[in-house]
């Protein structure tokens, strides 16, 4: 379990948190976005094939999809600001090496380092989940989630600006400058979260779950190199399923797992994930097949003749739009909750797509639909770590949120293989080995997102419903920060704590203890850690009865009292040794 304090790094939490945190997020997100507008000259530029030339992008998203959640669960066990820090500054290293080098290996080192930059965006979420009071909780996370997007519309014309003017290696010192910045912000700005979860780190869980990734996300992104029907694809893609498989039998069986398969079989962590994979999808679409629309030439019949600075600028509104989301998010949260606001993300998303088959003809068009599609993507992506943080403990807030943003690049890696092969195979091809994307291609590839989309709300839909976020807690109000800080801590000391035990006195992890309050209501219901700890604030004084069930286990009932003081009460539950047939 996580015991909350009114510590004072927490204390001094101030009003620049949210804006620096998310910079880091954007920062990441320029990152990612960075080699989009020289994608094309990649070989020419490194003097190698095509097919080499793309583990330029592959490595960054496979090192990313490895860090995302292991940085995660580092965060939780040893702070979320240092992990922060330590991802940028990984990122940092690896800008420079690429931007000192034309040699393929160097550069592919280089952008395999950058990738560890992915777990920012989690890490980011916890320290707000952990800092800020519940007033602007819903807004920051909107805003942290949606950075990867707002970064990445942004910096797609900055990018090319650069690169159409300058040596290429430019981006690379410039998304250095930007890392350091955002290091030296967050040292300056952002406190330590005095939030750990109990246990250790499960080395053998993230060297099984990296290998697993790596062996699922090669053969999605070399697929229509190698040949979706070779031995290579195929065997990497059994390779993949048996590692994972096993990956999951280790961590069900150990006490501290690098992720919590119990928890993220929940139907709520369950569905929003799988959600999240399909909002990946309809994100990366937009971005693959605009630009190369825009820049088509006019003499296709169908291309819009742009330079690739116009083509960046007509695309920016998606990241814009998904930016200035954020305060509408909160909003429709507030009065909604985040289950019915992704619900209308995923409608805007649908919508913005369906619409945008028929607006393709103009520049001005593709800007309508970058402009519905960031809004779309902007609900969407600020629901998510809301409905994850709300159905885990704090202690799970680093990895939970790495795993839902892992989810997101699993999407994102799907739809760029899909996608890309279905604009390869739609291609015109204009003599002398040229082939050039058709609009049958870009059309399907939109209908292939909208289908994602719906996939994606019928997720959404069977997502239990949950009250209406006013009826959920009382909430805070505090003439500052500072007072709504240490009221949400007092929340936590002023109540029940201690641990669950079995008939030897060991403790029991994963034990459901509900509060009942003296009218037989429910008042609270938390699971205890790894250690057998567990917390719960209460609403008032008075009496209660602690309920504690565990698996093997049988019931225990235990009356206790709370005087209503800052003082909490201390309650061990040594639950019945005989063990209860399900």
């Amino acid at each position: 379990m996580t015991h909350t304090t009114p510590d004072h790094a927490t204390r001094k939490a101030g009003g620049t948190v949210v804006p620096v945190l998310a910079f880091a997020g954007i920062v990441v997100a320029v990152m990612q976005t960075l080699l989009v507008p020289v994608i094309k000259d990649l070989p020419q530029l490194l003097g190698t094939a095509p097919s080499n030339a793309t583990w330029v992008l592959t490595s960054t998203l496979l090192s990313g999809a490895v860090a995302t959640p292991i940085m995660g669960r580092l965060g939780d066990l040893y702070g979320k600001r240092r992990m922060l820090i330590l991802s940028l500054s990984v990122m940092v290293v690896g800008a420079l090496v690429s931007a000192v080098t034309s040699q393929l290996l160097l550069m592919i080192v280089g952008r395999t380092l950058q990738g560890f930059a992915m777990g920012a965006i989690p890490l980011g979420i916890g320290l707000m989940r952990d800092m800020l009071p519940r007033e602007r909780l819903a807004s920051a996370m909107a805003l942290m989630s949606s950075s990867i997007g707002v970064g990445g519309g942004l910096a797609l014309p900055a990018a090319a600006l650069v690169a159409q003017h300058t040596d290429w290696h430019a981006l690379f010192y410039g998304a250095a400058g930007l890392g350091v910045l955002a290091i030296g912000l967050t040292l300056l700005a952002v406190p330590e979260s005095p939030a750990r979860a109990k246990g250790s780190f499960d080395h053998p869980g993230a060297a099984g779950l990296s290998a697993g990734l790596v062996l699922l996300l090669l053969p999605i992104t070399k697929g229509s190199d190698w040949g979706w029907s070779s031995g290579t694809t195929l065997g990497l893609f059994g390779a993949a399923l048996a590692v994972l498989l096993l990956w999951g039998v280790y961590e069900l069986r150990i006490p501290a797992p690098l992720v919590d398969l119990r928890t993220t079989a929940r139907r709520e962590v369950l569905l929003t994930n799988l959600a999240s994979i399909m909002v990946g999808v309809s994100f990366y679409v937009v971005s693959l097949v605009l630009p190369q629309l825009l820049q088509l030439p006019t003499a296709t019949g169908y291309g819009l003749g742009q330079s690739m600075v116009v083509a960046g600028l007509c695309v920016a509104p998606l990241g814009l739009t998904m930016m200035f989301t954020a305060p509408v998010y909160a909003r429709l949260s507030a009065r909604y909750g985040p289950r019915t606001t992704l619900i209308i993300g995923l409608l805007v998303i649908a919508a913005g797509y369906a619409g945008g088959l028929g607006l393709m003809h103009a520049a001005w068009q593709t800007i309508i639909t970058s402009m519905v599609l960031g809004a779309g993507i902007g609900l969407a992506y600020s629901s998510l770590p809301a409905l994850i943080v709300g159905a885990v403990p704090a202690s799970e807030t680093g990895a939970a949120n790495g795993l839902n943003t892992l989810m997101r690049s699993i999407g994102t890696s799907v739809s760029s293989a899909v996608i890309g092969m279905v604009l390869a195979n739609t291609a015109h091809d204009l003599g002398g080995g040229v082939a050039v994307p058709t609009m049958h291609g870009f059309r399907v590839s939109f209908l292939i997102a909208t289908a994602a989309v719906l996939v994606g709300l019928a997720l959404a839909v069977f997502l239990p419903r949950t009250p209406r976020p006013a009826a959920q807690h009382t909430q805070l109000r505090a003439s500052s920060e500072e007072d709504a800080v240490l009221e949400r801590a007092e929340e936590v000391l002023r109540g029940f704590r201690g641990r669950v035990l079995d008939a030897s006195g060991a403790p029991v992890a994963r034990a459901k203890v509900t509060l009942i309050d003296r009218r037989g209501r429910q008042a609270g219901a938390t699971l205890s850690g790894h250690d057998g700890e567990y917390a719960l604030p209460v609403p008032s004084e008075g009496p209660y009865v602690l309920a504690a069930r565990a698996a093997g286990h049988g019931p225990l009932a235990s009356a206790a009292t709370h005087a209503g003081d800052e003082r909490p009460v201390e309650v061990d539950l040594p639950l019945p040794g005989e063990t209860v047939t399900a």
